[in-house]
């Protein structure tokens, strides 16, 4: 692509990989395609650099630079005109609090993130995807003693069960953060410095309410019926010596980012609530604590006494990951922060205001989506209706879980669970869509093709219910790649390829593949190469989504573990590929036994 291209060396070098790469397709599949085939203008680059990323392999690390695809930085292998097709994509979960065992909200965010981690990946780009555990402040240290340990004794358990989670739920983090780290307080000290050094701190007393829950301050006109807007008990606090961010400076600043930046707020609806925030007035900030000690200690503080205000420990994280403080970021700023709405302010207007006035690059976009709610009643542990995210991966799995968790809830929206809607999902949308699309094709493939796929039909041989089909099938990266990219609409990206393989479903049936092997054995060849072919594209878009199960479809077509990223789609590998006997990759799923 010119555009990527800084020399006419390179441009050479990536037009005549180009030219060979078009070469190697076969003929049958360029006529298929046409001249003119629609994949998403930045997929191709991915191609390039597909050898140094296995989109269904991964590798955990606390280190910041290490991906998840641990072939990732084989790149020093690739061409300097390789490494230039590829753009940089940081995102990242909120770190967890380790207050409390993980739940559905926790689940949703990390998986969310991870299907546009995965999908970023497989578009070519070089990906930062960092989650974590936030394990200092009031709230820990309670809850440590309560339980009869240390607070860091009680953070390591805690966050072990995070960690084990995102693993449970096959997300591809590279980055596992814990701000108890030796090269988090480092970072977050740094920061602390550098705001000390441009004069945006200073030394005074707090005084006012506070939430344990919430570790949150909140002025006396935010409070309802004596309580926080998100119902959390409050403390007054009587005179605290704190530091102090000058955060009432901001405001203006602020009011001119979000001007000269409107994709920053997402999504676009809660912009007016931050701005309208912003524009009461900003007052300063107290960002340290002295009444307990579980904490980053303030650097320049003589008394010893200071311990950072968790919210700036915590936000830290975000530059801790990407290296910070050396100057060498090369992921920086985040391409986007994701984290639940009741966190959304200290995301837009805390952190932008403490970056710039460090000097540093605020992140290009933060993301707030809603809560899940049961059976239309507000999660609590005193009704007994909070959601285990492991009860779901055992009675429905982790791919069903995942597509429930994307295609359930528009992204940004409160969404509603119910044990009926999951089976909906498991079964209506999976079982009974792509793998009974798959489940029917490949069994006649196994049972009446000498279990090969057949080779690709000549053009000529195509009806027009065919050539249909396959321009659907042409324009689906494109469609899904609009919904997705721009929006994070991660519900209308699994529906387009939904409403797609029910299309694909219909097209089966009325050419009945199944009665052709009588009447015309040929013809019935050419409807099971068309409904693969579909197969295998809706495979490769869903693997972000569902990452066991499309590689196990995919297994199953014959398709090379280096032939399946988005570049990748237009280029038919179907042909005359031997396959195994099927197995169903979403068997139905059986309603769980109610409690009595």
């Amino acid at each position: 692509h010119p555009q990527h291209m800084r020399t006419g060396a390179a441009a050479s070098v990536l037009v005549i990989v180009g030219m060979l790469s078009w070469l190697r397709v076969p003929r049958e599949a360029k006529r298929l395609l046409g001249a003119s085939p629609t994949l998403p203008r930045r997929f191709a680059s991915a191609k390039l650099a597909s050898f140094a990323q296995t989109p269904t392999m991964s590798r955990r690390s606390t280190t910041p630079y290490l991906s998840s695809r641990g072939a990732r930085h084989a790149r020093c292998h690739a061409t300097e005109a390789e490494e230039k097709s590829n753009s940089k994509y940081y995102i990242t979960t909120p770190i967890y609090y380790v207050n409390d065992k993980p739940h559905i909200g926790h689940a949703y965010t990390t998986v969310a993130c991870d299907i546009l981690a995965r999908y970023r990946r497989l578009s070519g780009d070089d990906v930062l995807f960092v989650t974590g555990t936030d394990e200092h402040g009031q709230k820990v240290q309670k809850s440590a003693e309560k339980n009869g340990v240390t607070p860091i004794e009680f953070s390591n358990e805690v966050s072990a069960d995070f960690r084990s989670l995102a693993d449970e739920l096959q997300c591809s983090h590279d980055v596992f953060i814990r701000t108890t780290e030796d090269r988090h307080k480092t970072a977050a000290q740094a920061l602390w410095n550098k705001l000390e050094e441009n004069g945006q701190i200073y030394l005074g007393s707090y005084e006012g309410w506070y939430s344990v829950r919430d570790e949150t301050y909140y002025r006396e006109s935010e409070l309802v019926d004596g309580k926080a807007p998100t119902g959390a008990e409050v403390e007054w606090v009587v005179k605290e010596p704190s530091y102090f961010f000058k955060l009432s400076e901001w405001t203006e600043p602020l009011l001119e980012f979000y001007d000269n930046h409107p994709e920053f707020i997402q999504p676009p609806g809660k912009r007016n609530e931050v701005v309208n925030f912003v524009k009461q007035g900003l007052q300063d900030l107290s960002i340290s604590r002295t009444t307990f000690d579980w904490g980053v200690p303030v650097p320049s503080d003589d008394t010893g006494k200071h311990v950072m205000y968790v919210w700036i420990d915590a936000l830290t994280n975000y530059l801790t990951a990407a290296g910070y403080p050396s100057n060498d970021m090369p992921y920086w700023p985040p391409s986007m922060h994701v984290m639940g709405k009741d966190i959304l302010r200290f995301h837009a207007v805390y952190w932008p205001a403490l970056l710039l006035a460090a000097g540093i690059e605020p992140p290009k976009a933060v993301f707030a989506h809603g809560w899940w709610m049961r059976d239309g009643q507000k999660m609590s542990k005193s009704i007994g209706n909070v959601i285990n995210p492991r009860d779901l991966l055992e009675t429905y799995g982790v791919d069903q879980t995942r597509y429930f968790l994307a295609s359930s809830v528009s992204f940004g929206d409160d969404g509603d669970y119910s044990d009926e809607m999951m089976l909906t999902a498991c079964n209506g949308v999976l079982a009974n869509g792509l793998g009974n699309l798959a489940q029917r094709s490949l069994s006649l493939v196994f049972k009446n093709c000498e279990k090969r796929i057949p080779e690709a039909p000549p053009a000529e041989a195509l009806t027009d219910e065919d050539k249909a089909l396959l321009q659907a099938a042409a324009e689906l990266p494109s469609k899904v790649d609009e919904v997705l990219d721009a929006n994070q609409q991660l519900h209308n990206y699994c529906r387009t390829v939904h409403f797609f393989v029910k299309s694909a479903n219909v097209y089966i049936d009325q050419q009945e593949p199944w009665a052709l092997k009588k009447t015309d054995p040929e013809r019935m060849k050419v409807v099971l190469w068309v409904v693969l072919e579909v197969v295998r594209k809706a495979s490769i878009l869903l693997q972000p989504v569902m990452p066991s199960a499309m590689e196990k479809m995919l297994d199953q077509l014959g398709v090379p573990a280096d032939r399946r990223m988005f570049a990748d789609i237009l280029e038919s590998p179907l042909s005359a590929n031997e396959i195994s006997k099927p197995v169903a990759v979403f068997p139905r799923v059986e309603a769980p036994a109610q409690a009595a």
